[in-house]
């Protein structure tokens, strides 16, 4: 549940913040302080006694007491930065403000009517993905949700609803991501998605296993077939409203726990496979937004749901399997669970032949070695990659030139174990090129499991992930 914003356009007076107790003050990037912005006596005194220049606020927010006792956070909002740092730096500015759990928040944007409508949207969305309650299982939780957002300096004629729907899938997107591998198991997860489609007036249509098993879905079955439960599907979930003017498919991997199968995962990298079904959970928030959104596309959400569980059952490494478009695959290594079960979901998708399809996954371990924490692999075919990257926000930098990367990562792998390996390579990386049929596959974005800046979780908790945020305009 995300605040209740409520709007002002006049930009706040000393008597309007004294009714709050906690408050964020939107500066323009400027070199002086303006005597007019909120509180600048007490943030001019802080300035003087930390010896910063008033510039210095586009990069540390400072926080400080007003007169009447309530804390405040001033921050510069820079309209030229990459979107990736202005949410940074508004939750620096959000993040001491809400340690002390506030009920009620004051955004007061300054600057020109342009500077303080952009600076409002900023401010309000990071305000509620930040603020809204997610799992935590500590037996004395001191969180609180936030319940009310006051905008001063800017208004919306709808109170920023298109920016509220798509908070409200970035936050389902982190919560599913958030549970313990024992709340979300495959049929737990069915479950939810069955309500989350009631709810949202979805039309939902399952594939079990024993239905794939008979439609000759090989690969994902072989990788379903390690769990005892055989709780794994397939679920087809379509938004389709009555204009809508295009037709488009978004596939997600929901591997619920990956413990790698056979080849068996170290413990190291063990730890956080409940993630693995991030994937599912973006597409899942793309969803959600664009339901809350009314957007005038139909949109087909495919989730691959599943473990890949060690058992007697698990498959094997050589195995020879047969995927539902026909295609024969030998298993090379079991932990290739994402490439298996995207196989035969990428199929289905593409029989109701739409116009285009982006796929979300947490594919692989070699992503994150070849790329780093900041950045986004994608594979994409024709003139559509092109706008898949131009809609990913500009400070999650991307890599295009694949096979240049993969001419050095076997150079290297070449120079450490005598021969390079496939499956560290960056393009094999970004999706397992002999699996299925990619000319309808247009982009994956690497949705790591949360790491960015070194923090885990900073991308599930602090709500930056690029895909509900940007598919949006990619698909409108």
């Amino acid at each position: 549940m995300l605040a209740k914003l409520t709007q002002r356009a006049a930009v706040a007076t000393s008597a309007a913040l004294r009714k709050h107790t906690h408050c964020l003050i939107v500066l323009p990037v400027a070199r002086e302080l303006a005597g007019t912005w909120p509180g600048s006596e007490v943030l001019a005194s802080l300035l003087k006694r930390r010896r910063m220049k008033a510039g210095e606020l586009a990069k540390s927010p400072v926080l400080g007491n007003l007169k009447d006792g309530a804390l405040a956070s001033w921050v510069m909002f820079d309209l030229k930065k990459p979107a990736f740092e202005q949410h940074a730096a508004l939750r620096a500015a959000l993040q001491p403000l809400l340690v002390e759990n506030p009920a009620e928040l004051a955004i007061v944007v300054c600057g020109d009517a342009a500077q303080r409508h952009a600076a409002a949207q900023v401010s309000t969305y990071c305000a509620w993905v930040n603020g809204a309650m997610l799992p935590e299982r500590k037996r004395k939780s001191s969180r609180k949700p936030l319940k009310a957002v006051h905008l001063y300096g800017a208004r919306s004629d709808d109170a920023f609803a298109g920016l509220r729907a798509r908070a409200e899938g970035n936050v389902l997107c982190r919560e599913l991501t958030m549970l313990p591998p024992n709340e979300l198991t495959p049929a737990l997860y069915r479950e939810r998605i069955k309500q989350l489609a009631k709810e949202s007036g979805w039309r939902r249509e399952e594939f079990d296993y024993a239905q794939l098993k008979k439609m000759g879905a090989g690969a994902f079955c072989a990788v379903a077939q390690g769990s005892e439960a055989r709780d794994a599907a397939i679920v087809h979930l379509t938004y389709a409203p009555a204009r809508a003017t295009r037709n488009v498919a978004v596939v997600g991997k929901g591997i619920c726990f990956d413990t790698g199968g056979h080849n068996l995962k170290p413990a190291r990298y063990m730890y956080s496979m409940h993630e693995d079904m991030n994937g599912s959970a973006v597409a899942l928030g793309i969803l959600l937004a664009a339901t809350r959104m009314k957007l005038p596309v139909r949109l087909d959400c495919w989730l691959a749901i599943s473990r890949n569980d060690i058992s007697p059952r698990a498959y094997h490494q050589n195995e020879v399997v047969r995927a539902l478009n026909g295609t024969t695959i030998e298993v090379m290594h079991t932990d290739a669970e994402g490439r298996m079960v995207l196989a035969d979901t990428l199929t289905l998708a593409a029989r109701g032949k739409p116009e285009l399809i982006v796929d979300f996954a947490t594919l692989t371990g070699s992503m994150h070695a070849a790329l780093g924490d900041r950045y986004s692999g994608g594979r994409g075919s024709g003139a559509l990659r092109g706008r898949a990257y131009m809609h990913i926000p500009a400070g999650r930098r991307l890599r295009r030139r694949a096979r240049q990367q993969d001419r050095r990562r076997q150079a290297v792998h070449a120079g450490r174990r005598g021969r390079p390996h496939p499956g560290h390579t960056l393009s094999q990386a970004l999706r397992g090129r002999h699996a299925v049929d990619t000319r309808r596959f247009v982009g994956e974005q690497r949705q790591r499991r949360a790491r960015c800046c070194g923090i885990r979780h900073h991308r599930i908790r602090r709500g930056l992930g690029a895909g509900p945020a940007c598919v949006p305009e990619l698909i409108f």
